[in-house]
């Protein structure tokens, strides 16, 4: 078993203690698996904000109070080897009692924490729900129907602990979750939130969308994406509107996780710093590469809506992306999202099919196109890149041809270098760097002008023509000003 540093420190901690302290959850179950757990969760016969409280002093961190009934605290240590949450439940009917009324077996043993380093622990655990058997099975089993009425999200988290570990969920389980679907629309959106970001988090994201989708869930929590099924899309697309969504998760995921030169995402272009990048926090916890995997599944979410037909028989979407853009917004604040998150993902869903638009087929985008794109499309630019070639790779689907996946890698790759995306990670840096030519000021004293609306747009013309080298000095800005303005007539 592995336990972190910290659970011996714990362990010295309470033997200066008279009360009982056990490790439960998932820092038992994790450390059977052989990983080290996250977070640490300990039962307690003391008052568990107390216990926090002393742990925080003692181990330099902070505590505070997660729920009065059953009392429930947490102490966040940082100044240690070991970082990370430390979650302190009061015993409330004798640790073997409290058990019972946890969620899962898998989650449902306790360990003195005394006995964590014990040459013999499957011996101390004590395991009155059989955990420990179907830990060792690969199954996710309910401990009783009484504890997923006692919490709807634990609908959700049975499905996660399944696809997270590549366990089966046992079928009295996986009947009672589907039975109980409805429910999960009451459940604390937050913790709704929270359990979905933590299943897109996971390498098999594309499973764990499909697994809650199997047991009702999923139209449930993402009621929008029920419209989506059978919607059919033109003969460039191998799967209908939801499966394309699914898809398009997975393939994020492949993106990320398939480095094989068998791969057909060998050729897929990457830039220096992709991981540390993907890595960065965006919101409420999660990372950019589990919020590019939410846009994945929300990216074509108006297609339904937009849906039209042609006399000719074409299939069309006109306006979904901007629709869609709408939605998401409106899916992620119900979902309670930050404003950062929300905005996001929703620039990702606006701007997915932009890569693509920017120059017609076998042809590279212009210098003009490529500022276009990074000033429109902001902090999101490089996420959209990867969003559309995840689109793209979920529309072909079996149907994908090597020549034309070629193209495609080589558009991406033009991009990236475009916004020197093995530079700064703000994809606007490189136009924010280029030169003053000419102020406001300039213009209005050479022209005559008042100040208003025509000189931001005269100067934003001379941002767009210096990034594609068409002006380089004070002179020419200042022509191509005086052109624009006789072509236009702004100023009369």
């Amino acid at each position: 078993m592995r336990f972190p540093s910290l659970v011996k420190e714990l362990a010295d901690f309470f033997r200066s203690r008279s009360g009982e302290a056990y490790l439960v959850g998932g820092a038992v179950r994790d450390a059977l698996l052989g990983h080290e757990p996250e977070d640490i969760d300990l039962a307690v016969s003391e008052d568990a904000y107390t216990v926090a409280c002393s742990i925080a002093d003692t181990l330099e961190g902070h505590c505070f109070r997660l729920h009065e009934d059953p009392q429930i605290a947490r102490a966040v240590l940082s100044g240690g080897e070991w970082s990370g949450n430390v979650d302190i439940v009061t015993i409330q009917d004798g640790i073997e009692r409290d058990m019972l009324r946890r969620d899962f077996t898998v989650n449902a043993m306790a360990l003195p924490i005394d006995a964590a380093s014990s040459v013999d622990i499957d011996a101390q655990i004590l395991d009155g729900c059989g955990g420990l058997a179907d830990l060792r099975s690969g199954i996710i089993r309910m401990v009783s129907i009484g504890a997923l009425d006692e919490d709807c999200v634990r609908l959700m988290r049975g499905a996660r602990l399944a696809v997270q570990f590549g366990f089966s969920l046992e079928s009295e389980t996986a009947a009672s979750i589907s039975a109980r679907a409805s429910l999960i629309s009451d459940a604390s959106q937050e913790r709704v939130r929270d359990e979905l970001m933590r299943i897109l988090r996971m390498p098999d994201a594309r499973a764990g969308i499909r697994l809650l989708d199997e047991l009702g869930l999923l139209c449930r929590i993402l009621p929008e994406l029920a419209e989506a099924k059978g919607v059919t899309q033109p003969k460039e697309h191998y799967w209908d509107v939801f499966d394309h969504l699914v898809e398009a998760v997975g393939w994020v995921d492949a993106m990320f996780h398939d480095d094989t030169d068998e791969s057909v995402l060998s050729m897929m272009p990457r830039f220096e710093g992709l991981s540390d990048y993907y890595g960065g926090e965006v919101g409420v916890g999660f990372d950019r590469l589990t919020y590019l995997k939410l846009a994945a599944l929300l990216h074509d979410i108006a297609k339904p809506a937009t849906k039209t037909i042609e006399a000719s028989g074409r299939i069309r979407f006109l306006g979904h992306h901007t629709e869609g853009e709408v939605i998401a917004r409106e899916i992620m604040k119900r979902l309670r999202f930050g404003r950062r998150g929300v905005d996001h993902v929703a620039g990702m869903v606006r701007y997915h099919l932009r890569p693509r638009q920017m120059a017609e087929k076998g042809k590279l985008p212009t210098k003009r196109a490529l500022y276009r794109y990074y000033r429109d499309v902001g902090d999101v630019a490089l996420d959209t890149l990867y969003l559309n070639t995840a689109d793209y790779l979920a529309a072909r689907g079996p149907m994908l041809e090597q020549e034309d996946w070629k193209g495609h890698c080589d558009l991406i790759r033009h991009i990236l270098k475009a916004g020197n995306a093995t530079g700064s990670r703000n994809s606007r840096d490189s136009v924010k760097s280029l030169p003053k030519l000419v102020s406001g000021y300039d213009i209005i004293d050479r022209f005559a002008l008042a100040p208003g609306r025509t000189i931001g747009e005269l100067l934003e013309e001379v941002k767009e023509a210096q990034a594609s080298g068409e002006v380089s000095t004070r002179e020419q800005a200042l022509e191509l000003v005086r052109t624009s303005l006789e072509r236009g007539g702004n100023g009369a």
